[in-house]
């Protein structure tokens, strides 16, 4: 019997042609309809200081759990917006 060439034969690498996938058609990526949120305009999401601002509001009337779960969140955005005291005050004065 002769050698066989065939376990020699290397497969070409892909790097030409459509890229499938997508039964046959080219994949396509879609754009978003709420491309424009948060650029200030009706609809725009608050920043995060508005929003300790409202989570520190509501802090008194939330039950433990979501306290609980919040409080890590909290922490981190005072600390980005160099507002600890007014936390650790609220925080202190509704222990869990």
């Amino acid at each position: 019997m002769t050698d066989s060439n065939l376990s020699k034969i290397k497969p070409k690498l892909r790097t030409e042609g459509r890229v499938t996938g997508n039964w046959g058609r080219n994949k396509v990526r879609a754009n978003s309809p709420l491309n424009e949120i948060g650029f200030g305009e009706v609809g725009s999401l608050p920043t995060k200081d508005q929003q300790l601002t409202q989570f520190l509001a509501i802090y008194p009337r939330m039950s433990v759990q979501w306290r609980r779960n919040m409080l890590p969140v909290m922490r981190d955005w005072a600390a980005t917006l160099n507002r600890c005291d007014e936390l650790k005050l609220t925080v202190t004065s509704y222990a869990l």
